[in-house]
């Protein structure tokens, strides 16, 4: 009978030698393989047949570079926030070639895709009341001198062609990629990266809860516990987006871990989402995250999550008549798959009445591009932004089925 130390080595060598080939890391990350990466979104249009029976067809509608976030005008104008500092008017489909003026400088250098290239004009949101005040709020990278960047929240006043009367409402003193949403109770929540998000003394790593001058919201839950008065939930590693659901009023956010473990969470108010210390994702060596392992025992634990990641940015909850098939389902941007550049797309999400997930569908897969945005316009489609350096914006609508001779639906 073998020792039972033999048998250790042995399976040691076996191991050894079926081991995988060498990886190349940088900066503790593994150097991202290239084969699929770099490819030219074609002209278009495309056309796919989907799982629910929705035939769509996805139209290039304008190309920009780097496109980061969008939103809407009252008049059907779209405004579109780019990684490079642009802030872009969409007037009737038609990109206006000047960028709009009055936009805060931001800072940006590294093409997007590459480690520590979350900076820019980073989100773009309307005021509730904007009919009223005509106030527009920005989140970009604020550029302090030569060597320090921190994150900012910015609100302007638009004249119908520019912003006016522009000035910083929060800044913070990291880097942090950041984005925005006003809830229905009228508060303006933003999310942060950043160190130490477990301490809720510190900003990093939060979801804030601000009124729209910037200012902490008074019933915030951790002012009271010496904690900072703007934070609302901790335990966030890099979170990409906030939507608010139609039906509940909740807000949403989707949340990027590391090699596995992307999340979309639903916040409540004073909730710790974990991070560092679970994650249903690995460090980028190999290693489970965190000391539990996969498990969120103890902490708020994500509706939905992704393993491996699929990098997750832009959410929006479909509500239009355009594609009935897909009404109330939740889309998500995906910027890469498994760690491999390249794999970008469309994740559609359907839940039950009581927003259980049913299952998935992966859309837009052989475009081959990172999306940064997936929202829903005023007159019902659905558009995507590709971070790409040859970006770009695409239209999903339904293909329209011809009438036959008869009068009858072919």
């Amino acid at each position: 009978m073998l020792h039972k130390k033999t048998l250790l080595i042995s399976a040691a060598a076996v191991s050894l030698a079926f081991a995988q080939q060498k990886v190349v890391f940088e900066g503790g990350i593994p150097l991202a393989p290239s084969g699929l990466a770099g490819k030219k979104l074609r002209p278009g249009p495309f056309t796919y047949d989907t799982a629910e029976g929705q035939k769509i067809r996805v139209v290039v509608q304008n190309r920009l570079p780097y496109p980061f976030a969008a939103t809407w005008l009252p008049d059907g104008t779209m405004l579109v926030a780019t990684r490079t500092g642009d802030l872009r008017a969409v007037r009737k489909g038609v990109l206006d070639p000047k960028p709009v003026a009055g936009v805060p400088k931001s800072y940006w250098a590294v093409e997007s895709g590459l480690p520590g290239a979350v900076h820019g004009l980073m989100d773009v949101k309307l005021h509730p009341k904007f009919e009223q005040n005509h106030w527009i709020y920005l989140t970009y990278t604020k550029p302090v001198d030569e060597k320090k960047r921190v994150g900012a929240l910015a609100r302007g006043t638009w004249d119908g062609k520019q912003l006016t009367d522009v000035k910083d409402l929060l800044v913070l003193e990291f880097g942090s990629t950041s984005k925005i949403v006003f809830g229905r109770d009228g508060y303006l929540y933003m999310s942060t990266t950043g160190a130490n998000p477990q301490d809720p003394a510190t900003l990093g790593g939060k979801i804030l809860r601000l009124t729209d001058e910037g200012k902490a919201a008074p019933d915030n839950p951790f002012a009271k516990s010496g904690g900072r008065p703007e934070v609302y939930t901790i335990g966030h590693r890099n979170p990409l987006d906030l939507g608010v659901h139609p039906g509940t009023g909740e807000i949403w956010e989707t949340e990027n871990g590391p090699n596995g473990g992307d999340e979309l969470n639903i916040l409540k108010a004073g909730a710790n989402y974990g991070w560092p210390l679970v994650s249903l994702g690995r460090m980028y060596p190999g290693p489970w995250q965190g000391k539990q392992g996969p498990s969120h025992q103890g902490y708020e634990a994500p509706v939905v999550y992704w393993t491996p990641a699929i990098g997750v940015s832009g959410i929006v909850f479909y509500t239009g008549d355009k594609l009935p098939k897909w009404k109330g389902d939740v889309f998500v941007g995906s910027m890469r798959t498994g760690e491999v550049p390249g794999t970008g797309h469309v994740d559609r999400i359907l839940f039950n009445e009581k927003m259980e997930e049913l299952r998935r569908e992966s859309l837009l897969t052989d475009l081959h591009q990172r999306v940064r945005e997936v929202k829903q316009g005023p007159d019902g489609l659905i558009y995507v932004l590709t971070d790409e350096k040859e970006g770009a914006i695409l239209r999903i609508e339904p293909v329209a089925t011809a009438p036959a001779a008869n009068g009858k639906a072919k």
